[in-house]
């Protein structure tokens, strides 16, 4: 599978951090990184002009996490302001792998590269981002 290497200007998404994101110790539960991480790819969609409701109902794909490897470095607190970077990587014909940074100012807590597979939202198998889609894309 061919794929397009980028130099994308990275996409950033504030996110406060609230007491349900924490444990007892008042730090964010390992999990919830990928939430935030989430979030942000969901934002950088919607900067795009594509709504999650609009690509199922209108365009009959769904994006969905293929892959997934993360690192925590520093630990995320209750009340922290982050923001979460998001930069597109490859794209394939019907695949794309993201790095995502979560910053608290400058100092970087967590990366991680994900892989999305664009799927029928109906069968739940892999078919090609749509042509207008991946166009928008590969202008970043």
């Amino acid at each position: 599978m061919a794929t397009v290497s980028l130099l994308q200007a990275q996409f950033s998404w504030p996110i406060r951090v609230y007491y349900e994101d924490t444990d007892s110790g008042g730090v964010v539960y390992h999990s919830n990184y990928l939430n935030f991480m989430e979030r942000a790819r969901t934002e950088w969609l919607r900067s795009l002009g594509y709504e999650q409701t609009l690509l199922k109902d209108q365009l009959g794909v769904l994006f969905v996490v293929h892959d997934l490897s993360i690192t925590y470095q520093r630990p995320a607190k209750f009340n922290d302001e982050l923001n979460v970077e998001c930069r597109l990587n490859k794209i394939g014909r019907s695949s794309l792998q993201f790095e995502q940074v979560i910053k608290r100012g400058t100092e970087t807590l967590s990366k991680a590269l994900v892989g999305v597979v664009c799927i029928d939202a109906e069968q739940f198998k892999p078919v090609s981002i749509p042509a207008q889609m991946k166009a928008k894309m590969e202008k970043l």
